[in-house]
């Protein structure tokens, strides 16, 4: 924040508004008040950040004294941010075995060799639901488990295998390291590699972009973001897919880590 000052003749004090003396108070506090605050740098998924840590950042401030700052890059590389010493805190969309995977796959994509510490420690703060959306002219409004499994697989190709219109199924993901296609691999597809030619989006945010410009697109994406901004996607019914919000530390959280995690973390 940048603050003008104005040069005021001694003799013409008397002259100066009330409101513009206010207001320059004001302003002051405000600095003053956050002067004082501990500076917490967390990377990791776009959904913790959203959904938990910038929608409470003010109340944060205020009930901790620590002020964070998020970079939304991912789980995956979050998970890699932390244990490259760039940050003491990441932000992970799902349980702690599985945002290990992913910091490994993100760090296999970006050539890097990392040694995961045994003494991660995981402190839930949320939950989030994992939807399926298609695009909004899409006729179908319900899919199986083995529907699913069977189009992100590459095994169903048509839109009129699952009662839909004729039309090529377009399979939406995340990238390698990000967690919504994660958790769909494990919990619908059973582990199976996605179809050859699926489109890979380089944020969840990205799924719902990526099924608006497509009328053959279906993808996993976050609650969150749909509820934020569908576009031209809707959401349709599916199997349940529900993940943990958390944050990874090195060993037991300390200083503003500690007082982040103590705030937030889920009773």
């Amino acid at each position: 924040m940048t603050l003008s000052f104005q040069v005021i003749d001694p003799h013409k004090r008397h002259t100066m508004k009330a409101p513009a003396f206010v207001l320059l108070s004001l302003m002051i506090a405000s600095l003053a008040g956050n002067a004082g605050a501990e500076v917490l740098e967390i990377s990791g998924g776009t959904t913790p950040q959203k959904d938990v840590l910038e929608s409470r950042a003010a109340e944060i401030l205020k009930s901790t004294g620590v002020e964070i700052k998020v970079n939304g890059v991912g789980a995956g590389n979050g998970m890699v941010a932390l244990v490259e010493g760039k940050v003491s805190v990441a932000a992970v969309g799902d349980t702690l075995a599985d945002s290990i995977e992913a910091g490994k796959k993100a760090a296999k994509a970006a050539s890097k060799d990392i040694k995961v510490p045994d003494n991660l420690v995981f402190a839930q703060i949320g939950k989030d639901e994992l939807v399926i959306i298609v695009h909004k002219s899409n006729g179908v409004s319900a899919l199986t488990k083995a529907q699913l499994k069977d189009m992100a697989t590459g095994k169903i190709t048509n839109w009129k295998e699952v009662g839909g219109a004729d039309l090529p199924v377009k399979v939406v993901v995340t990238k390698a390291g990000m967690i919504p296609s994660l958790v769909f691999q494990k919990t619908i597809m059973d582990g199976a590699e996605y179809a050859k030619g699926a489109l890979e989006a380089q944020s969840p945010r990205e799924v719902i972009t990526w099924v608006s410009r497509t009328p053959g697109g279906f993808g996993p994406a976050a609650d969150v973001h749909v509820k934020a901004g569908a576009g031209d996607s809707k959401s349709i019914g599916a199997p349940a897919m529900s993940r943990p919000l958390g944050l990874v530390t090195i060993g037991a959280p300390t200083g503003a880590a500690k007082k982040l995690a103590d705030y937030l973390k889920v009773k």
